[in-house]
Formats: C-alpha cells, structure tokens, sequence
C-alpha cells in the first residue's frame, strides 16, 4: 500500500473523557475511494471515533493524518481547510426545520464561497437532483418523510464537493425500502464521484452490501479486534465477538 492510496491514517489513538478510556491505541488506514464500516456493539464508541475523525471532538493521545497532513496537530487554519473538505450525514439528517430544502442546502454554500446567487441555485437543484429530490426545492423538512429527509442531509453533505463524507447510522429510523435506497445512493455517489465514505452503522445489510473495508470496535477490550472487508471478517472471523456481530449472535461450527 502506497502512501497515495492512504487518504487517512490513525495511529495510536486513545478517546477518553477525563479519566473514562472509550478507546485507545488504536490503528488503521482508510483509503481513497474507501466505503469504510465503523462497527460494534452499542455503546463501544463507534459515534465518537467519528466525532474524532471529523475533528468536532479533540484528540486525547495519537495522530491522525488526512491526505498527508498532521490533521491533529495543524493550525485551526488548517483544519478549517481540511473540515471545509469533509461532508457529514448526521442521524436524523440534522436539517434546519424554519428553511426550505434549497435555504438548508444553499447554507454552506454561501457560508463557504463566494459564488452568485444564480450558481448557488444551481448548484443547489443539481445536488437535490443527485440524491433524487429534485422538484423538492420549496419543501420544509416537516413535509417529507424520514428518508427523504436523510437523502436532503446528504444533498446538503455534498454541498461543497466534499473528499470524504461521513455518515452517523444513516439507516437509523428507515424502513427496509429506504435503507436500501440510501445504501443504493451512497454508492453511487462513491463510484460516480470517486468519494472516500465512512459509515457508522450497526445494520449488517449495509454492512455487507456497501462495505469495502471495516474495523470492529470491542467494548471490552477498547480496542479494534477485527479489521479488513466485512465479508472477510464474516469468512474468517479474528474472534467470537466479531462473529457473533456479524451472525447476530450466531453458534460458529467446528471445521
């Protein structure tokens, strides 16, 4: 593995809350183009690594480096850039209830750029238009259903052409139908777009469906105990816990 392949790369990280250790000493790599799986039982720290990740929660012990960079360490100008590149899709699609569809979508846009109010029109149709709300423009968050409301998070996500877009259990609060739909959408999005994603999520058809690669957190150990492609893990479990996760809460066989 080259280093130009590695878009973010952790090593010896440790979240803790005063003397409370969530997690430590962890290591992995996620690459460009990535559909990466953070996964575990409730309550292993799967929502704060992510929070870590995205630098909306500071770093107790270790590194992390994106694309090169000392994400950890670098000025608050510097992440500013770096955070400016990421999108994330938080659990109930985070949207703003007082704005229509386009206003919530238009905000970092006009946060962020300096773009006319004509190209940040388009550009917002053009991102409802890929998450598949197109027409929806004029709709407040109240009006749509949840999973409508998850993909116009996502719309908003990709405002600014994000490199990584970050997902906190986007299946949460969806029927089957629209979980698929989503599962569907972010693929498309990291085929089409080349875009390196990172999902939280404890829903195993996501899991296998979208995942390229993963790591499982322990609670118990705090710690990663399984690493590597989901079906890989599920082929070859490292351990039980993995296997009971992956089975939900299957007896392995002797070979």
């Amino acid at each position: 593995m080259t280093n130009s392949q590695v878009k973010i790369e952790v090593s010896g990280l440790t979240i803790a809350y005063g003397d409370f250790v969530l997690l430590k000493n962890l290591k992995f790599n996620i690459n460009k183009g990535d559909v990466f799986i953070i996964m575990g039982g409730s309550g292993c720290g799967k929502s704060s690594l992510l929070r870590v990740l995205t630098g909306l929660t500071p770093v107790t012990i270790g590194k992390i480096m994106i694309d090169g960079i000392n994400f950890t360490s670098a000025s608050q100008d510097v992440r500013n850039e770096i955070m400016q590149k990421n999108g994330i899709l938080y659990q109930g699609g985070a949207l703003f209830s007082s704005m229509t569809l386009a206003e919530n979508i238009a905000l970092p846009l006009k946060q962020y750029t300096n773009y006319s109010e004509k190209l940040i029109s388009e550009l917002v149709s053009l991102k409802l238009s890929l998450v598949g709300l197109t027409g929806f423009e004029d709709f407040y968050p109240s009006e749509i259903s949840g999973g409508m409301k998850k993909r116009a998070g996502l719309a908003r996500a990709l405002a600014l052409d994000p490199q990584i877009v970050y997902f906190d259990e986007p299946s949460a609060g969806l029927d089957p139908i629209s979980s698929k739909m989503l599962d569907d959408l972010i693929m498309e999005i990291n085929q089409s777009l080349g875009t390196t994603i990172v999902v939280v999520t404890h829903e195993l058809n996501s899991i296998f469906n979208i995942g390229t690669n993963s790591i499982f957190l322990d609670g118990n150990t705090k710690s990663i105990t399984g690493y590597g492609n989901p079906k890989d893990l599920l082929k070859n479990p490292p351990n039980e816990e993995v296997y009971k996760f992956l089975t939900r809460g299957g007896e392995r066989k002797n070979a």
